[in-house]
């Protein structure tokens, strides 16, 4: 089962995909979690301490890789095909949570200022992350609309178009799912994160009814967790309101897996 998790910047969605992964590999499965942010914060989200996170090379920033990978003897050319199997046995990393994190980052200018080979290789490396390997996988997308029309998450079973009951957030679900929707993408559902109150709850489902997206959980707000986020110590996996919502929707994610296709 491959997930990807969308939405606004700042709404918890990197929360939510970590949570989801460590909820997975609780349960027994292989996962592997990938962050696809430009301000990639995953890592201290699978338990790794901010001085392990730094130490982290982002795929779309190791140069010699990318070299490795798709560089040629000509100037200037370099190879589009090439394996990329092994680069997730060598540059995965495990966490305290459980799943295994690789990092894709920024694709940035390197040297001639052609972005090519690193698009390349990061791009060839999400497909078989997602279409070849048999692990749960959790992509943590990037803020905003903007990687829908790379294809980042093209090939995924489900995507999960976090928002919580503010207008703006919703704005940009819908245009999120709208996009998403014309896509191979099938399964798209929005859920509703930071929930404080009944009336958020019912604008969040009001607005998502209006323009005929399917609502597949409601995460209430958490104290627990934003204390977890100026602490760096993890809420309580058996105490947290969010977290025990996020549970339920690891059970219903499940239900809608692939198999239920065949």
């Amino acid at each position: 089962m491959k997930i990807a998790v969308a939405g606004k910047g700042g709404l918890g969605k990197t929360f939510i995909a970590g949570s989801l992964a460590s909820y997975f590999s609780r349960q027994g499965h292989p996962v592997i979690a990938i962050d696809t942010d430009p301000s990639p914060n995953l890592a201290m989200t699978l338990g790794l301490s901010p001085e392990e996170a730094a130490r982290i090379v982002p795929i779309a920033e190791n140069e010699q890789l990318i070299r490795l990978k798709t560089g040629t003897e000509f100037s200037g050319v370099f190879r589009l095909t090439f394996s990329v199997e092994d680069i997730i046995g060598k540059y995965s990393v495990a966490t305290p949570a459980g799943p295994s994190l690789m990092v894709m980052g920024t694709v940035r200018s390197m040297g001639s200022g052609c972005t090519c080979p690193a698009n390349s290789l990061v791009k060839a490396l999400l497909r078989h992350l997602v279409v070849e390997r048999n692990e749960i996988v959790i992509l943590d997308m990037e803020a905003g609309v903007e990687h829908l029309g790379r294809g980042t998450a093209e090939h995924v079973d489900i995507l999960l178009v976090i928002a919580d009951a503010n207008r703006k957030s919703l704005e940009i679900a819908k245009t999120i799912c709208r996009l998403a929707g014309n896509s191979a993408i099938k399964k798209i559902f929005l859920v509703g994160n930071r929930i404080a109150d009944v009336r958020q709850e019912t604008s969040v489902r009001t607005f998502a009814d209006e323009h005929g997206i399917a609502v597949l959980a409601m995460i209430p707000f958490d104290p627990a967790v934003a204390e977890a986020g100026m602490t760096g110590n993890p809420p309580d996996d058996d105490l947290s309101p969010a977290l025990l919502a996020i549970g339920k929707l690891a059970e219903t994610i499940s239900a809608l897996g692939p198999e239920q296709d065949k």
